[in-house]
């Protein structure tokens, strides 16, 4: 890259706007419901979006490796401009989970290429991991303050204003990339063997697949909608299978699958997005539900968890560089397991905020942590022409995660509640749902214990991509 710097804050970014619409939406429901929602349709606004991320991921990482990073990246952006203006106009329900639709498909796309190029551009070792420590605070970050956003904007501005900020986030991102990020070689090879049916299988499954693990929660997990999709998802990842196995240049080639490293980051990844990733939400009732915070002030709580990820991010660069991401991982896992515990203990009918502090800050910044880690486990040792499809893979497992981690963690909290008063039936089930979710990422920790990770010195790691390539071309 010609100005990597540069680069690394576009990318930073992108990955930042990325992070906001996971929540930025949530704070914003009531008022959104104004333009003809009803009860049941109104979950589809998170529901659309999240389908069509989970959907397109791995459709999206292997068209970076093959279409070209740069390329699908402005494709990424662009969608995500179109889904943020549609929603900012739209006038009815059926227009607005239309835009949300779009932004889950510019972000499938955006993703990946945003990792991949990282990823490509930054040596593994020290150097990269430096990368993916600014690149994991933006991320991070962004899923935090999307809370904060939703809130603020929301309140002020109105409803409109959570797509509309999108808009000119996405056009400082495109001037900054046009400026530093170097245009794809050649790709018209790869365009005319682009693998079509396998694009469309894998698609299909895992959108069908994603559904059902959406609707699980909502209609049952026996409801004809969730058990179909789920069915159909797991015929249609068999009939890929086929089709990779038989086709010469394969959209996804099975054996990057078995790649040690990439399956246990992915598995991290879910872990990560079922637990830490799903606490937000139990924080957000309590506050809303149990201390009677506006979604304005709810926002503002949301500051502390956002530094503790910034914080975090850092941290988790340094540590990945000096005592190796397996060890980093493991013991922030295990941390970040201790941090919710602390959280659940110190949460109360008659208490405040201010009494879960302890137990936020800890959790948060094994947030950050583990963010920045998972994402380097996952892509390292492969080649860069896998580093798209490694990115959209472990992203799968993210969003994948996220889908079954919210489901099982609400599932134990509705049965925790006793019924003697709507506030303590909040903090129970909060409760219940904490204690779970840290035993998780606890036993979730052996996978990072299991990782196979070189130790690169920082000489070599450090070293301009460029010139390693041209001494392995030498030798």
């Amino acid at each position: 890259m010609s100005n990597p710097a540069l680069a690394l804050t576009a990318l930073a970014i992108a990955q930042l706007t990325i992070g906001l619409d996971y929540n930025i939406v949530f704070v914003a429901l009531p008022d959104i419901s104004t333009i003809g929602f009803d009860a049941h349709q109104l979950q589809w606004t998170i529901s659309a979006y999240t389908i069509a991320f989970g959907g397109f991921l791995l459709l999206g990482g292997r068209c970076a490796d093959l279409l070209g990073r740069r390329n699908v990246f402005y494709v990424g952006l662009a969608l995500y401009a179109l889904g943020s203006l549609l929603g900012g106009v739209a006038q009815n329900p059926f227009l607005l989970l239309a835009a949300r639709a779009v932004q889950g498909l510019g972000g499938a796309v955006l993703a990946p290429a945003t990792l991949s190029l990282i990823t490509t551009a930054f040596a593994e070792g020290p150097e990269r991991n430096r990368a993916l420590g600014i690149w994991g605070a933006a991320g991070s970050s962004g899923m935090v303050l999307g809370s904060l956003l939703g809130g603020v904007l929301t309140q002020w501005l109105g409803w409109r204003a959570v797509f509309f900020v999108n808009l000119p986030i996405v056009v400082l991102v495109a001037l900054l990339a046009a400026a530093s990020i170097p245009r794809d070689a050649n790709t018209a090879r790869t365009l005319r063997s682009f693998d079509i049916p396998g694009a469309v299988t894998i698609t299909a499954a895992s959108t069908l697949l994603v559904l059902g693990l959406v609707q699980g929660p909502a209609v049952g997990w026996s409801a004809p909608v969730t058990v179909v999709s789920l069915v159909a998802a797991a015929v249609l990842l068999a009939v890929f299978a086929v089709i990779e196995s038989r086709t010469r240049e394969p959209l996804i080639p099975l054996s990057v699958l078995r790649h040690r490293n990439l399956v246990l980051g992915t598995g991290i990844a879910f872990a990560f997005m079922a637990t830490v990733g799903a606490i937000p939400y139990f924080l957000t009732t309590l506050l809303q539900d149990v201390y009677d915070y506006s979604a304005f002030k709810t926002g503002l709580a949301f500051i502390l968890p956002c530094a503790g990820v910034l914080v975090g991010t850092v941290l988790g660069g340094k540590l990945a560089s000096t005592i190796g991401l397996r060890a980093m991982l493991t013991a922030s896992m295990v941390v970040a397991g201790a941090g919710i515990v602390l959280f659940a203990v110190l949460l109360r009918v008659d208490g405040s905020f201010l009494d879960l502090v302890p137990g936020i800050v800890v959790f948060s910044v094994m947030q950050g942590v583990i963010f920045t880690g998972m994402y380097a486990a996952a892509t390292s040792g492969l080649p860069d022409e896998q580093q798209g499809l490694a990115s959209g893979v472990a992203s799968s497992g993210q969003q994948i995660g996220g889908a079954v981690g919210l489901a099982v963690l609400v599932a134990f909290s509705g049965a925790a509640a006793t019924g003697s008063s709507p506030d303590a039936d909040v903090v129970d089930g909060a409760q219940v749902a904490s204690y779970v979710a840290a035993g998780i990422i606890v036993v979730a920790a052996l996978l990072g214990a299991a990782l196979r990770v070189k130790r690169i010195p920082a000489v070599v790691a450090s070293a301009p991509i460029e010139a390693q390539r041209d001494s392995k071309a030498a030798s």
